[in-house]
């Protein structure tokens, strides 16, 4: 029994849901619009400003796709709605960012810049030249704008340099002792 996948997904006042025929789920709302399709033995239904999911049959992949889809759903609302963000922070001596136009301009220690484009439906800001907000309506997307941008300079365990989420520990390593 899916506990995710029986609870009703909340709808807020300025939001709209559509489900049509094949089942394709469309949310539109302040921050935007999102589509996503949803597996074959799932059907959704809108009732009374909630979005309800059941599903054809109780094999374990069908369960696991019944809170799958739940979660989805609830995160395509919650997009729309109030948005996601992610903050990272860089960290070394000379490092920066700094937004382009529609390219990130990140100054990470190596011999040139690195221009990460910014993808259309992302919005992000640079405050002190070393905190990188990143702001969008599709979790998925936020997250992998920000794992690519971590990916250019993860940090190293050293020296503690390199790009991080706020608020990431990174472990330290005892450097090398002379004898």
């Amino acid at each position: 029994m899916s506990r995710i996948g029986n609870k009703a997904v909340e709808i807020p006042a300025k939001v709209k849901v559509n489900i049509d025929g094949s089942g394709k789920v469309a949310v539109e709302g302040p921050k935007g619009k999102l589509d996503w399709t949803l597996p074959k033995s799932i059907k959704a239904n809108v009732a009374d400003n909630q979005v309800s999911l059941v599903r054809d049959a109780e094999t374990r992949s069908v369960k696991a796709l019944h809170g799958l889809s739940r979660a989805l759903i609830n995160n395509m609302v919650v997009g729309v709605s109030t948005g996601f963000t992610k903050n990272l922070e860089i960290e070394g001596v000379g490092f920066k960012a700094a937004v382009q136009g529609t390219n990130l301009n990140l100054s990470l220690g190596f011999s040139h810049p690195i221009l990460f484009p910014i993808p259309k439906d992302i919005k992000i800001t640079v405050a002190e030249n070393t905190k990188i907000l990143i702001e969008g309506a599709d979790k998925k997307t936020v997250g992998q704008v920000a794992a690519d941008i971590r990916g250019f300079y993860p940090p190293e365990p050293y020296k503690g340099k390199g790009v991080r989420y706020a608020g990431e520990q990174v472990r330290r390593k005892e450097g090398k002792t002379v004898q």
